[in-house]
């Protein structure tokens, strides 16, 4: 058996450590210099960096998911937020969008009914919508206008389109405007393009009218334009008041069935104008004596 001192110089064989270092420093320091001045060990680099990039690729994939996967969360949060951001942008601008288009509806119909006033023959005045009936059988509105402005009951309110309706009850600072699509409201028309008198009723739905006791034989066709014929004293003539959308003649009945489509808006524009009222229209003349009419009560008993 060999003792300590034999086995440790079988194995500590070959130069010492120092001479080891000093050795492989002045290779290094050989191989720096040749590398340097004749560039011999470049071709030795790129085997090498061949041979090492898989390695190195594999000793940074860790680290290249874990940043990958934070950056696909934080770019979620990211994304997130930025569709929570727009799609509350998206609703306030979709609303000052709608504002802006009701606005610019009403500057248009504001331009059309000071035109309109500019350019009639009869004087008026601005009015606009703040209430409406809540009675949903009738159709009436109350405007901002009333006393105050020298209203009467009876005066006609109108659009840039067509009639609306009528006063017809006038308060200190407010007046009830009823519709002309009021349940049998009437208004005296005639067909523009013949001349044809008659009366138009309401209906009591805002969508129509309806000219009642018109003969089958009537020059009246769908699409006919109706306006004011002005022979009541209330209504100024010529002023559009509904189109003939459907006419129904069956011979069994003495009248057609005429339906009609307001021209105004009257269910639509929150200004509106009121005419002025019209002159009186003279008194009807009264009964002569001698006639039938004229006579008292007492003098066809004793007949």
């Amino acid at each position: 058996m060999l003792d300590n001192t034999h086995s440790f110089r079988f194995f500590n064989r070959g130069p010492s450590p120092m001479a080891r270092l000093v050795f492989f420093a002045m290779l290094s320091l050989l191989l720096m210099f040749i590398d340097a001045r004749y560039r011999y060990l470049e071709s030795a680099r790129g085997t090498l960096s061949v041979i090492v990039a898989p390695i190195q690729a594999l000793a940074t994939l860790p680290g290249r998911i874990w940043n990958q996967v934070g950056d696909y969360f934080s770019a979620q949060s990211d994304l997130k937020n930025q569709n929570q951001l727009l799609g509350r942008q998206h609703l306030g601008d979709a609303a000052q969008l709608a504002q802006l288009q009701s606005l610019q509806a009403e500057n248009q119909q504001l331009r059309k009914l000071a035109a309109l006033s500019a350019r009639a023959t009869y004087s008026s005045q601005l009015a606009e919508v703040i209430y409406i009936e809540r009675d949903l059988f009738k159709r009436k509105v109350i405007v901002n206008k009333g006393a105050d402005a020298h209203l009467q009951a009876g005066q006609v309110v109108m659009d840039d389109e067509g009639i609306v309706g009528q006063i017809t009850r006038v308060y200190p600072w407010l007046s009830e405007v009823t519709l002309i699509t009021e349940k049998d409201h009437v208004v005296p028309v005639q067909v523009l393009r013949n001349g044809l008198r008659t009366i138009i009723f309401g209906a009591g739905d805002t969508s129509q009218l309806k000219l009642r006791y018109m003969p089958i034989s009537a020059d009246l066709v769908e699409g006919d334009m109706l306006v004011t014929s002005g022979i009541d004293g209330i209504y100024p003539a010529g002023i559009p008041v509904a189109k003939v959308t459907r006419i129904e003649r069956d011979a069994a009945y003495p009248f057609a069935r005429v339906t009609c489509l307001p021209v105004g808006g009257v269910d639509k524009h929150r200004h509106l104008l009121i005419l002025s009222s019209l002159p009186k229209l003279p008194e009807l003349p009264a009964a002569e004596p001698g006639s039938e009419d004229g006579k008292n009560p007492k003098a066809r008993r004793k007949k």
